[in-house]
């Protein structure tokens, strides 16, 4: 436990922090995963929409410091293939 006056503040903000920090991560993942499943039922136009909202969570969340930069830039990318390679599979069939 702290002991100092700054410590016991220190304590709080980490916890109020952690707790926003854990919640926009969850928001992230959700969207992330019902893109995911969106394609997975084949629903092509549904995914796209549900991609941009997923990139501008993914984007806010960046720009919070809650993922890295990077991070988001791969999860961006794999998710972007990944619609793509389903909008390319039924025109070949």
């Amino acid at each position: 436990m702290p002991n100092t006056k700054s410590a016991k503040k220190r304590l709080r903000q980490n916890l109020v922090r952690r707790a926003r920090n854990r919640m926009v991560k969850r928001t992230v993942r959700t969207h992330i995963r019902k893109v995911r499943e969106a394609v997975a039922a084949g629903n092509i136009e549904e995914a796209e929409s549900l991609f941009r909202v997923a990139v501008k969570k993914m984007d806010q969340a960046a720009a919070k410091g809650v993922f890295h930069k990077n991070a988001i830039s791969r999860r961006k990318s794999r998710l972007s293939a990944l619609i793509k390679k389903a909008k390319q599979t039924p025109a070949e069939e």
